[in-house]
């Protein structure tokens, strides 16, 4: 099985002839068509909004894409904030999901009137002390152990540093309830990456149960619960894709079960996707500049984990297509490298591909959400372009490449100093 790109090798020619390799493509079109699958899915619920996570791929020309598409944003820091506000998302269409928050990026959020998500139940003072307690607030849940569907363990949120305890959030509604709040949420991540239909409908379960409970126990009407992330992509070929019409209904049953019958029937649905409204819609092209043959086949690219961090990191696998070699007998092991000093600088290791000849054209898969947003510059590596194949087939350069110049401009007089 395989993946096929969404440029061809002629296209990737011409493209690479205005800027060279590596960078970062996007595909405008299914973009937006997923974005309208998305509100289709969740149409059942009047309030719904999909509130991007600015994270995943922060980058101006992506976000407004999206806002016209319907989505908000989700930020966790200042700049992703700034950011938001620049692009035109006002309130309500910004939520903050931080944690170990500085006050001054809750005083900047309380400013532009995002919704805050509180982590903590000790935030309540901070957020107090920064700016003092907004009308409309939210709470993030985690209630520990480990998440399973079925027999399958999806997760570990009791190992996670992110939300409170089931009784700190209920007396955190009771506290901000005491302080002036009178707009309520609730908010969690249990899994990352799922590649089943079942996962948010298991999630809207949990937090449609708690919901019920704080309404009992503080005294609190829920007005928006945000299922945030975690709804994943099939990295390997092999794996069927989510299907967010099924996800979307399986919310809705859930929905009508547990919290119509409560009197909470007007709860909005939020959702607060990054990987899953991006990554298959983005590519790294790379061209292979380097052949070594020692122990092992390897074929070196312009590309590093300065571009393309996961594998690196996680081992995550990323699927890799030679262009004009879609159809070739992939009988060929190779481990395909950047230049990095350090051994874990690999985009794929005894992977199996076609012939691999200098000057061949490379697309990795997948890289549109935590690809280009995870880059640092380790060993001086600059950061790519990103570009956009327009609806209309043109290509636009929304961020130019990085150059010396900028890799230096944080250092005083540096360029005195070496003169």
């Amino acid at each position: 099985m395989t993946k096929k790109p969404f440029i061809t090798k002629a296209q990737a020619e011409e493209i690479i002839s205005r800027f060279p390799t590596p960078f970062h493509i996007y595909d405008e079109k299914a973009i937006r068509e997923n974005a309208r699958k998305l509100y289709q899915a969740f149409s059942w619920n009047k309030g719904f909004r999909e509130y991007f996570a600015v994270k995943a791929t922060p980058n101006p020309t992506i976000l407004k894409i999206l806002r016209q598409e319907g989505c908000g944003t989700d930020c966790s820091s200042y700049s992703e904030l700034l950011m938001s506000k620049k692009c035109g998302f006002k309130n309500p269409e910004i939520m903050f999901s931080s944690n170990d928050t500085p006050l001054e990026e809750f005083r900047y959020a309380n400013e532009i009137g995002a919704i805050i998500n509180l982590d903590d139940i000790t935030h309540i003072e901070a957020l107090e002390k920064a700016c003092g307690i907004p009308e409309t607030i939210c709470c993030r849940y985690n209630p520990g152990g480990k998440f399973s569907i079925s027999t399958t363990i999806m997760d570990n949120p009791g190992d996670a540093k992110y939300g409170m305890t089931k009784p700190q959030i209920i007396e955190a509604y009771r506290i901000l309830k005491s302080k002036g709040a009178k707009k309520f949420g609730i908010h969690a991540f249990l899994a990352s990456n799922t590649v089943s239909n079942e996962y948010y409908p298991t999630l809207a379960k949990i937090l449609f149960e708690l919901a019920v409970e704080i309404k009992k126990e503080a005294d609190v009407d829920i007005s928006f619960i945000n299922l945030s992330g975690g709804v994943g992509v099939p990295y390997t070929p092999d794996k069927e894709p989510n299907d967010i019409l099924v996800i979307g209904e399986g919310v809705h049953k859930a929905f009508d079960e547990i919290l119509v019958p409560a009197g909470l029937g007007d709860v909005s649905i939020y959702t607060e996707l990054g990987r899953f409204m991006l990554a298959p819609y983005g590519h790294l092209v790379t061209t292979a500049i380097h052949e070594k043959h020692t122990h092992k086949e390897y074929i070196g690219v312009d590309a590093c984990a300065v571009n393309l961090m996961r594998p690196a990191m996680y081992g995550a696998y990323h699927h890799i297509t030679v262009l004009g070699k879609e159809d070739a007998p992939c009988d060929h092991t190779y481990d395909i490298t950047g230049s990095l000093c350090e051994n874990n600088d690999k985009f794929a290791i005894d992977r199996k591909l076609p012939e691999i000849e200098m000057g061949d054209i490379l697309v990795i898969h997948d890289t549109g959400a935590h690809g280009f947003a995870m880059g640092y510059n380790y060993n001086g590596k600059l950061k790519s372009a990103e570009l956009l194949l327009r609806e209309d087939g043109s290509v636009t350069e929304i961020r130019r490449a990085e150059t010396v110049e900028d890799y230096f401009a944080t250092l005083d007089n540096f360029w005195d100093v070496i003169d």
